[in-house]
Order: structure tokens, then C-alpha cells, then sequence
């Protein structure tokens, strides 16, 4: 193979990841406590862009947005467009009807207040209300509002390290 040959493999090569990581899929590493025990901090998980261009997001996805200029967060979906939210003793209320949180199973201390109370909120078109797995420490949509479909990057499909906790994620 001639000298032009490899450099046009090599500019073809570097033109498809970009064009892979600009518009399909990106990675993500979780900074803090806010997804225990979902997510540890220094996991890395792969983000699919592309889904969100071509369906809506679900119930307890996980998704990474935009927070603020410089920060992205990984959080789970609990509340959809038109959808009314609740958390009344420790339960979680969505159009008036209790949630299981399968997620949440092995840090709820029992019977007590994992999740504060906070009175029905009316999720908006083109919004999505999230919250992080691990409640009283999670700067999430009770604090920073509701999160504008605009602003969400992707959902999270596959966590890729640690090797040891490679798993392909999912809501429900």
C-alpha cells in the first residue's frame, strides 16, 4: 500500500468517529454520588443520541442532559410531558398512581424518608422531570427544574467500565 493510500484510510477513519460521536452515540463518566447505587462515580457508560431523534423518552430511562454550559448529568426519567408528579411518604406518585422503584430496593432504609415529600407537579410539554437514584443527595428537577427535551444528549445503553460491571442498560 502506497503513502496516499494510508493517509486516506487514516482521514476516513477519523471523518466516520467523528461523524459516529457527533451524531450517534458518546460516552459519559458519572462525576458524584448523585445515581448510587445505579451508577458509581468513574463508571463510563456509552450514550445513544441517535434514540431520542426518533422516539420520546420513557419512564425510569436513564439519560444524560445538559445542565448547565459546561456540565452534563446522568439522571433517571420519572416524569413525562403531561404527566403529574408526586412523592408523599416515601412513595412516588405518577397521574395519582404509586410507583415501584426496584432501583431503589437496596439503599431505602425501610420504612422513613429517602425521598423528602413534595407537593403534585404538572410536567410540561417538551419536558421531562428527573431525578437521581440516590434522592437525598441528587441535584435533580426538584432543585434545577423541569429538564427541556432539547437539552438531553442521549440515553444511556451500556455502562463499558469497570469491565467487571459491563451491562447493557434499560429502563423497565
Amino acid at each position: 500500500m502506497n503513502y496516499l493510500a494510508w493517509v486516506k484510510a487514516i482521514v476516513i477513519a477519523i471523518l466516520l468517529a467523528v461523524i459516529i460521536r457527533t451524531f450517534l452515540f458518546t460516552s459519559y463518566e458519572v462525576r458524584g454520588e448523585s445515581m448510587l447505587p445505579t451508577a458509581h462515580e468513574g463508571e463510563l457508560f456509552i450514550i445513544n443520541k441517535l434514540n431520542y431523534q426518533f422516539g420520546e423518552p420513557n419512564h425510569d430511562d436513564l439519560i444524560v442532559f445538559h445542565a448547565t454550559q459546561s456540565e452534563d448529568y446522568i439522571k433517571r426519567v420519572i416524569g413525562l410531558p403531561g404527566d403529574t408528579i408526586r412523592v408523599e411518604s416515601d412513595v412516588l406518585y405518577i397521574n395519582d398512581e404509586p410507583v415501584e422503584e426496584p432501583y431503589l430496593d437496596d439503599v431505602k432504609p425501610g420504612p422513613g424518608k429517602y425521598t423528602e415529600d413534595f407537593d403534585e407537579v404538572f410536567v410540561p410539554e417538551g419536558h421531562v422531570f428527573v431525578m437521581g437514584d440516590n434522592r437525598p443527595s441528587s441535584l435533580d428537577s426538584r432543585r434545577i427544574g423541569f429538564i427541556s427535551e432539547d437539552q438531553i444528549v442521549g440515553k444511556v445503553d451500556l455502562r463499558f467500565w469497570p469491565l467487571s460491571e459491563f451491562t447493557f442498560m434499560g429502563s423497565k
